[in-house]
């Protein structure tokens, strides 16, 4: 079965918030079986716009993603995060 990436571009306003949803939001994820492969590390940006921050999390099917994305965990670490960050997420199934 395909696996399946979370991949967010995201821009920091406020470091103490980001924080807050990333407390919160890194057990919901690993509960799901997500697993980050990259977070926030260097990056070189080659084409489009910038984003201050890029996380990518693997996840063991497109279905783990999508219901941890919807968990009533996840949401809640989202509100916590609210004004904290701007971003573009996705779920991308992998080549099996």
């Amino acid at each position: 079965m395909p696996k399946a990436l979370w991949i967010a571009h995201v821009n920091v306003l406020d470091a103490e918030k980001l924080a807050a949803y990333a407390s919160a939001a890194t057990p919901v994820i690993a509960s799901y079986g997500g697993v980050f492969l990259a977070r926030g590390g260097a990056y070189e940006q080659l084409e489009g716009p910038d984003h201050t921050r890029n996380v990518v999390a693997q996840f063991p099917s497109l279905q783990a993603a999508h219901d941890c994305y919807h968990s009533e965990g996840y949401q809640a670490a989202i509100k916590l995060g609210e004004g904290g960050f701007q971003r573009s997420l996705m779920i991308v199934e992998t080549i099996d």
